[in-house]
């Protein structure tokens, strides 16, 4: 496994875990590869450089992360519902989405909800005495980064070729994940923090691991959350 980065010595975990850290030098990876495309929408001229190495890599198989933001303000989602984003971030996203599908290569497209894991999640932001983004009652969908790694390894030689959520089977609102960590943790329940308001939906990404052949470990935050502690060294769990 390779990965392109900009500045080798920022990502030493990846390479003692066997990966081959390169800087953004096509000349420095091989041809024909899958390619997996973890890069958030970027102004130019980065956008563009992106781009151009991803086309002189050559890859034969190119898996985008884009973002359920991509569907706006629909409220119900599966894998039939088309996008229609409100906000520029989803139209950049689109566009990505756009460019990855018309290349010369196989695709697949995964649109995540919000990921959670060791290090990044509802419960790192309450530790951390933040509230989570959003507002108490707008039902959000999550997915443990282990089970979207999980999705995007299948990807890589499966082939679908399609745009598809990828999402946990259990979609809640903050006040309850809120509500279920500050218990799990034995923290008091934060308050007053300002919140930043997101677009609530309800993501049935079953299709997506059907078509993928791929069972969820965490199919539910219940299970996620106290395994990213666990990984964090947590005490008592």
């Amino acid at each position: 496994m390779w990965a392109a980065v900009r500045n080798a010595g920022r990502f030493a975990d990846l390479a003692d875990a066997g990966a081959n850290i390169r800087e953004i030098d096509p000349s420095l990876f091989p041809a024909g590869s899958a390619l997996v495309h973890t890069v958030p929408p970027v102004p130019e001229p980065d956008a563009g450089n992106l781009r151009r190495f991803i086309e002189a890599v050559q890859p034969r198989r190119v898996l985008y992360i884009s973002s359920t933001g991509v569907y706006g303000e629909q409220k119900d989602i599966d894998c039939l519902t088309q996008v229609a984003p409100c906000e520029e971030k989803g139209y950049r996203r689109v566009d990505e989405e756009g460019w990855v599908a018309s290349g010369p290569w196989s695709h697949l497209i995964l649109r995540a909800a919000a990921i959670y894991g060791p290090g990044r999640g509802v419960h790192v932001r309450l530790r951390e005495g933040k509230l989570p983004r959003g507002g108490g009652s707008e039902v959000v969908s999550r997915i443990h980064a282990d089970d979207l790694a999980a999705l995007l390894d299948a990807g890589l030689s499966s082939d679908v070729q399609a745009a598809l959520p990828a999402a946990d089977e259990y979609p809640c609102s903050s006040t309850e994940i809120v509500a279920w960590c500050s218990e799990c943790m034995g923290l008091a329940t934060v308050g007053g923090d300002k919140t930043f308001p997101v677009a609530g939906r309800r993501v049935d990404a079953r299709q997506t691991f059907q078509l993928l052949g791929v069972t969820p470990v965490y199919p539910t935050f219940q299970t996620g959350i106290p395994a990213s502690l666990v990984e964090e060294g947590w005490p008592d769990l």
